[in-house]
């Protein structure tokens, strides 16, 4: 017979998977290169904001040398994480939000055109339709697919 304490509620479809206002999701957090290549990939719930999660990606990079510049969207505007970055020395791009004064002046602001290389990436990313939705429970097993499937779009890029 199972005691109350066993079941874990609240807990549903596996670990890694956080609340957003459209239901439960997972983030895929990913850096590219200038041709929209790979270089640090990582999963995390989608409850967090990606302020708190660029410095994670740091860790999952496939490559030791960190990028000169860093290309975000709007979400990555902040002067904490610009800080955090400079420090390391990665210079944060990202334009200004509408509630924030321009933290930046806009000759950097002109490599944000190149973003569509990020979203090219993810496109290529969804090819893989075990990656879409999301049908294991285990965090780690998730991550590991979507390694793969990096692994797979290098390999790709290599042949041709």
């Amino acid at each position: 017979m199972l005691c109350r304490r066993d079941f874990r509620f609240g807990k549903k479809r596996g670990d890694g998977i956080g609340n957003t206002r459209k239901g439960k999701g997972v983030k895929i957090m990913a850096m590219v290169d200038r041709h929209g290549l790979p270089l640090a990939v990582c999963t995390e719930s989608a409850g967090r904001a990606e302020v708190k999660l660029v410095q994670l990606l740091f860790e999952f990079m496939f490559i030791e040398a960190l990028p000169e510049r860093l290309i975000g969207d709007k979400a990555y505007d902040s002067d904490k994480l610009d800080e955090e970055l400079r420090q390391q020395g990665v210079e944060m791009i990202a334009p200004n939000r509408c509630n924030r004064w321009q933290s930046q002046d806009r000759r950097p602001l002109r490599r944000y055109k190149r973003r569509w290389k990020v979203e090219r990436f993810f496109g290529w990313l969804h090819n893989y339709r075990r990656l879409v939705s999301r049908w294991e429970r285990k965090a780690r097993n998730y991550q590991a697919l979507v390694e793969l499937a990096c692994a797979m779009i290098l390999l790709n890029a290599l042949l041709r």
